[in-house]
């Protein structure tokens, strides 16, 4: 978007630079992540920037509110309640879309998540760009005066909250097959920390253990939980010795819960410039004669499972569980990113860290995925190009 940045980038390209830079990135695990890695940064300019970062405290505002956990209980009522939640949520994911509203560009609330995402990927990726186009170390993907030092000692405390790192682990549901475990490699290298199935750990009355990679079977003292509870809830064929709605004697970065109080559900109390109209269905007086200008969505799948795009009148006369779904305006992408051939949607998800000593969350570093698509999301950019996941950049 900046227009200069832009052009010379564009310039300076070609499939060739491209193709080394996604074997650079491969050889680090002899392994290409699974999901699109794009061929362009995001260049933000500053008045973008500002916009994200008002959006933001908007959220965090709203977040930090003393009546936050009242206001949010029925999300974990249909759902469960993991005992000892802590003050707050140690992580945020705040997904920006970039649109236009009155001829302006606008970044818009998609959505707003209390679990943690690919932090450490973030942080080799941009390791990465640099190598791949030197002159890009005069740009910062980084929030706060953080440098890459720093973004990763900030995070490290978040994750490890002084423990040593083989007392955490990454927990995740069957870790070697989730399209993001590029990030948990990434975690095991720069923070110590191992990745380890939910079936893979055990129980002593309320204590928990895994075995390591040298057969020594260690405590575990805290879970950075990387568990989506969509996918946990459906698989069945999973034999876990704990379960997550019992009292267990270990610290949580990422508590289950926010997972839960932190997403969609808060989108209807949300209202402001950068915030998009959201209903819960439960809550609709009449159904909208102009139902293509919304989409329904559930409020607590992931990866953009079970949303509707094209809704029609009946699909939500069908829904039975009106507490679950929000009926939402469409967010008015608009290609913002000229390249090669074309120009291109984005979205910005900002990436927030929250060490339980702090009062207030500490914004890092973002996350960029860019479409050609109806919608920005893998199913809707196959065989593109100048698509996928990527970084945003920041004039120094």
């Amino acid at each position: 978007m900046i227009q200069k940045h832009r052009e010379f980038f564009n310039q300076n390209f070609n499939v060739e630079k491209y193709q080394a830079f996604l074997k650079d990135l491969a050889s680090d695990f002899d392994y290409l992540p699974t999901f699109r890695v794009a061929e362009s940064p995001f260049f933000i300019p500053k008045e973008l920037k500002d916009q994200l970062l008002e959006g933001c405290q908007h959220v965090i505002d709203f977040i930090k509110r003393e009546d936050f956990n009242s206001l949010t209980e029925k999300s974990l009522s249909v759902n469960f309640n993991v005992p000892n939640q802590d003050h707050h949520t140690q992580f945020l994911a705040i997904d920006f879309g970039i649109c236009e509203e009155e001829g302006k560009i606008i970044p818009k609330l998609i959505e707003v998540q209390g679990f943690p995402s690919v932090f450490n990927f973030q942080y080799n990726l941009f390791e990465k760009i640099k190598k791949a186009y030197p002159y890009l170390s005069n740009f910062t993907p980084y929030f706060n005066s953080l440098n890459p030092d720093s973004y990763l000692s900030i995070f490290k405390e978040t994750v490890l909250k002084g423990h040593l790192p083989e007392e955490v682990i990454l927990l995740e549901i069957e870790p070697e097959k989730q399209n993001t475990k590029i990030d948990f490699y990434y975690c095991q290298r720069d923070l110590g920390v191992p990745f380890v199935c939910v079936t893979e750990v055990t129980k002593k009355g309320k204590q928990l253990f895994y075995t390591n990679k040298e057969g020594r079977e260690i405590r575990i003292k805290r879970i950075y939980n990387r568990v989506i509870f969509d996918e946990l809830e459906a698989r069945k064929d999973l034999k876990m010795e704990f379960s997550f709605l019992e009292e267990l004697d270990v610290e949580w970065a990422g508590h289950p819960n926010w997972f839960y109080r932190i997403s969609k559900f808060i989108l209807p109390y949300l209202k402001g410039p950068y915030f998009i109209e959201t209903t819960l269905l439960s809550d609709l007086k009449e159904i909208p004669e102009d139902l293509e200008n919304y989409v329904l969505k559930p409020l607590f799948s992931f990866s953009g499972s079970g949303v509707i795009f094209n809704v029609k009148k009946s699909d939500i006369e069908e829904v039975v569980d009106k507490d679950l779904y929000i009926l939402q305006k469409k967010a008015k992408y608009v290609p913002v990113l000229q390249a090669i051939e074309g120009k291109v949607k984005a979205e910005v998800r900002m990436l927030a860290v929250w060490p339980e000593k702090d009062e207030n969350p500490t914004l890092i570093g973002n996350l960029v995925r860019l479409s050609r698509g109806e919608m920005i999301g893998v199913k809707f950019n196959k065989d593109k190009d100048w698509v996928g996941g990527t970084i945003g950049l920041f004039e120094k």
